[in-house]
Order: structure tokens, then C-alpha cells, then sequence
């Protein structure tokens, strides 16, 4: 095989392993991907038509920025108990102001248009009690002006805890009552994006985070009752 068709061959497989990685991890961030949820290499390329190595390259990107954890069969959701989801709560309280502050400030226009759109759609969502669809909007309002946080290795720390997000809101969402502060919450940012009122925008997404990690604990407290009931009855 010549140099040149080796470093083709590279470039298609880099190409096809990126693919993947977006793909899988547009799926982890929707919470499409169960705790039990196992990705083998072999599976991953069986679905996506390639092989292996694309596939495991793939994988072992995701384990890298802290989307998935190789075991002994596989990848699967990093596990977090209740304390580590404290923990990043206290994270996020240290991090998201300052990335908010700037996002306000780097926003264009048209990226401004977006964040109205997704709000409409919030917004639409929420009065349809579609809990599904107001959770697509929602994610898609974090992950859009986070997108636009200019300093990359900020952005980076903000995305790798994607998988506490998603954990907090799943248990959450449930809670109807939750709905309108989540939704209020966000208008309250867009409109400090809008306003490019840096110290708003921070101010706004700190109680944000003590709200949602008010909400989790609440939630906790219920799904721990729930149990230990369950428990009870069948003793």
C-alpha cells in the first residue's frame, strides 16, 4: 500500500469515527442512552455499517471527555451517586455564571434569533404538557448558548458534565410543577442575552442552579420515600 492511500485510508476513518462520536454523544445528551444501556465496538459498527476501529476510536473519545466509562463488556453512562451530583452542582455554581456573562456578551444576532425560536417552542411545549418536546427545547436552549461561550476550554468543562444535566433533569421533568420555573428560568437568560447584560445573565444562570438543585433533592427525598415504601410492603 502506497503513503498516499494509507493517509487516505486515515482520513476516511478519522472522518467515520467522528461521525459516530457526534452522533452517539447528540444521543447521550438527549438522554436517549439508559444507565444499563451497554456500547460495544462491534454493536456500534454493526449499526453504523463500519468497522471496528472506527467504532471503538469513537468510544474511547467519548470515555476521554467524560461522556462514557469503559467496563470489562463495553461503555456505558458514567454512574453518579447522590453525593457526586452534589458535587457537581457546586461545580456548576463555580463555572456557569462566568460562562453565562460571556455568552452574553459573544451572542450574534442571529444566534439570539435561535434562543427565541427554542423558546417559542419551550414555551409551546409546555402548554401542549408535552414533556418530551420541552425537554428537547430545553437542552437545545443550554447546549446553543453554551455554543457560543468563546473560550473553548470553558466550553469544554461546561459539556463534560452533560451527563449530570441530563440525570437532574430526567428526574425533574416529571414534576409538571417544575416546568414553568424551568421555562422562566431560561426567558429570564434570554432576556440578559438580549440586554448583552453580562452580570444579569450571570446572576440569573447562579439561581438557576440552586433552583435545579433544589428540585433534585426534592425529587431524591421522593424517589427515596418511594423505595423505602416499596420495600416495606413487600417485607
Amino acid at each position: 500500500m502506497t503513503a498516499g492511500k494509507s493517509s487516505a485510508n486515515s482520513s476516511v476513518a478519522q472522518s467515520t469515527s467522528g461521525q459516530i462520536h457526534d452522533l452517539l454523544m447528540g444521543r447521550i445528551q438527549r438522554g436517549e442512552l439508559g444507565q444499563d444501556v451497554r456500547l460495544v465496538d462491534t454493536a456500534v459498527a454493526a449499526e453504523f455499517g463500519v468497522s471496528r476501529m472506527p467504532a471503538r476510536d469513537a468510544l474511547m473519545r467519548l470515555a476521554h471527555e467524560g461522556y462514557l466509562e469503559p467496563t470489562t463488556r463495553g461503555f456505558m453512562l458514567p454512574r453518579l451517586d447522590h453525593q457526586e451530583i452534589l458535587e457537581i452542582f457546586d461545580l456548576r455554581r463555580l463555572l456557569e455564571p462566568r460562562a453565562a456573562a460571556m455568552a452574553a456578551l459573544n451572542l450574534s444576532d442571529e444566534e439570539l434569533k435561535a434562543l427565541d425560536d427554542i423558546q417559542a417552542e419551550a414555551h409551546a411545549a409546555m402548554a401542549a404538557g408535552d414533556i418530551e418536546r420541552l425537554h428537547r427545547a430545553c437542552e437545545i436552549f443550554r447546549n446553543s448558548w453554551i455554543a457560543a461561550v468563546p473560550n473553548v476550554s470553558l466550553r469544554k468543562a461546561l459539556q463534560r458534565y452533560m451527563t449530570q444535566v441530563q440525570a437532574v433533569r430526567l428526574m425533574t421533568f416529571a414534576d409538571q410543577a417544575n416546568h414553568p420555573l424551568i421555562v422562566a428560568g431560561n426567558t429570564q437568560l434570554y432576556q440578559a442575552f438580549c440586554r448583552r447584560d453580562a452580570v444579569a445573565a450571570g446572576d440569573r444562570i447562579l439561581r438557576f442552579v440552586f433552583e435545579g438543585e433544589a428540585a433534585y433533592l426534592q425529587a431524591h427525598e421522593e424517589a427515596h420515600n418511594q423505595t423505602a415504601t416499596s420495600s416495606a410492603q413487600a417485607g
